[in-house]
Formats: structure tokens, C-alpha cells, sequence
């Protein structure tokens, strides 16, 4: 059976999961945190965070980040999920940015629009996803993984 993996990152993990793992580094000093995250039709996955945090001042250093996402099960169920890598920006979140995060994540779109213009506020970053990779038992033929290079820079 051949794999679809764009379909299974899309349908089967992407659209069930809120949050994601965001490793990011700075000075040889690896962080990962979490965050909730929405996506774009290309898969550009995009976060809301203060630009104090952690991870907010590593991107502003280095932009590449990495990270997983993992669909929720219980301990008796196999997991599967993705891991990416790309490079991150803080953006100008745009009105079709913030109605896409604030309806994936049922939030308030106007609080969110307020927000991103305080000052020492929340910004939106943008992860343009270089190469995916899924692990799972996807195609009945037991766990393992398959990798994708997205082709984007």
C-alpha cells in the first residue's frame, strides 16, 4: 500500500491536534516548549507567543526551529505524529491570519487583533516547514516512519 503522506499529515494529524512542540536554539543552547498553533492550505504552521519568551528571543537569533506534533491517545494505543523542521518569523499577522488562528483555536478574533498591537504584547510568528516526517501504522504494515521533503526553503 503506497502512503499519501501529505493527505495523512493534513486529514489524519495536523487537523486533530491544537498544540505542537517548538524546539528552537540560541547560542549552542537547545529549548523546546509548546504552543498552540493553526495552518495555512501550504502547511505553514503559525503561533501566537510574546516576543519575551524563551523562544520568541532564540527565533529572533536563529530562525530555525523543529518540532513534533502528536495526536493524543492512551498508553494501550500506538502513537503517531509528525516532526518538522523549517524556519520561523515574526510576522504583520494580516486579517486572514488572525481569523484562520482564531477560528482553529475558537478564540476571540478581536481580542486576538488587540493583542498583537500592545505594545511588549503577543506576536504572531510564521514556521515555513522545510521537511516533514510521520510515524504511525498508517498503512497496516506496522509502525514506522516516513519522510517527505517539502521542498520549500
Amino acid at each position: 500500500m503506497v502512503v499519501n503522506i501529505e493527505s495523512i499529515i493534513r486529514d489524519d494529524l495536523i487537523d486533530k491536534t491544537l498544540h505542537m512542540s517548538l524546539a528552537t536554539a540560541r547560542d549552542a543552547k537547545p529549548w523546546v516548549c509548546e504552543v498552540h498553533f493553526a495552518y495555512d492550505k501550504d502547511l505553514n504552521l503559525y503561533f501566537v507567543s510574546k516576543t519575551g519568551t524563551r523562544h520568541c528571543r532564540d527565533i529572533s537569533d536563529n530562525h530555525h526551529v523543529s518540532g513534533n506534533i502528536v495526536k493524543q491517545h492512551l498508553l494501550t494505543e500506538a502513537p503517531s505524529g509528525l516532526y518538522f523542521e523549517g524556519t520561523a518569523k515574526q510576522i504583520e499577522a494580516t486579517t486572514q491570519d488572525i481569523d484562520r488562528f482564531s477560528l482553529r483555536l475558537q478564540r476571540d478574533a478581536a481580542q486576538l487583533s488587540s493583542q498583537l498591537v500592545e505594545l511588549n504584547g503577543k506576536r504572531m510568528y510564521k514556521v515555513s516547514v522545510s521537511n516533514w516526517a510521520i510515524f504511525g501504522n498508517f498503512d497496516g504494515s506496522g509502525h514506522v516512519k516516513h519522510v517527505i521533503d517539502w521542498g520549500k526553503s
